[in-house]
């Protein structure tokens, strides 16, 4: 009798020691993703960005407030990326992580300062790191060890999560290599709505030579003077297309394109895709962002 009282008393309180789902806030749909593959499904993961939002441009609203009060713990990009958030992460209660915090970031360099002179919008590092999937699989090792920190008891299979996740950033990281080998020098030059391909550009051997929005922001406000050296750069290097992301207004990356006689290339940058769509997780935006661009560049105007 006493041994079946004990076992009831052992059931009880394992009951009560059940995990209670970690209630995670995450800003971008692309943190969202990354975050969610470490968290495992017994977490509830909300993303306050829906998607094809501007990160840039980003504008909380009272919800927003409400589950950012209430969250666990809130992932964001940071390093500028969602400045307009700052105001409301005032108001949470529990972790703020900051995913670019300690990271080797990119600056500004003396062009791109005197670009930004004119821009109310300017950052002064490049945030834009989830274009190369090593500086991703650090934001791995952050999360793992911040949802470690929340819930013990789950340590081992969050290790796993990790684990496995960091191989396919690594697959990841092999593909895109060799994907873009067969781009010559000349033809590894890029054109974008913003500069946002500067982690990708160093990591795999490109060059940014302009962008249709200064700096490195897509709310900066190009000057005509602007526009016409950036068309100039296009024609004298040859470059066959402009690569314009789904979060940024097009019109004036298509008049560039008329004006210089190239086309204009959709892709991901910071919003994944609906879901069941190209680009609806960070691995499959990566692959569908390198695809485009091979194929881009590799087309005559």
């Amino acid at each position: 009798m006493r041994k079946r009282a004990c076992l009831v008393l052992a059931w009880v309180i394992a009951c009560s020691w059940t995990a209670v789902p970690l209630e995670i806030v995450c800003t971008t749909t692309i943190v969202g993703d990354v975050v969610a593959r470490i968290a495992g499904e017994g977490s509830h993961v909300a993303v306050l960005l829906p998607v094809n939002a501007d990160p840039h441009a980003f504008e909380p609203t009272p919800r927003d407030l409400v589950l950012v009060a209430r969250a666990d713990v809130v992932f964001l990009n940071g390093a500028g990326l969602e400045s307009e958030l700052d105001p409301i992460l005032e108001a949470a209660s529990g972790l703020v992580v900051a995913l670019c915090g300690g990271l080797d970031l990119r600056s500004l360099d003396a062009s791109d300062d005197e670009e930004e002179g004119h821009d109310a919008h300017s950052i002064s590092v490049d945030p834009h790191v989830w274009f190369d999937p090593t500086y991703v699989a650090a934001w791995v090792d952050l999360i793992e060890e911040t949802l470690i920190r929340l819930d013990p008891p789950g340590e081992s299979e969050c290790r796993a999560r990790a684990d496995a996740y960091r191989a396919d950033l690594s697959e990841l990281d092999a593909w895109i290599e060799n994907r873009t080998r067969a781009l010559p020098p000349d033809r590894r030059r890029l054109v974008t709505d913003h500069a946002v391909f500067g982690y990708f550009a160093a990591r795999y051997g490109f060059e940014q030579v302009g962008t249709v929005f200064p700096g490195l922001s897509s709310l900066s406000e190009p000057s005509a003077r602007d526009l016409a050296s950036l068309e100039e750069t296009i024609t004298s290097l040859g470059v066959p297309a402009v690569f314009v992301g789904t979060t940024v207004n097009r019109t004036l990356a298509e008049q560039v394109a008329a004006d210089t006689g190239t086309r204009v290339v959709t892709i991901y940058t910071g919003s994944l895709s609906e879901p069941g769509g190209p680009a609806d997780s960070y691995l499959a935006l990566m692959r569908y962002d390198v695809g485009a661009i091979v194929t881009g560049l590799s087309e005559e105007p």
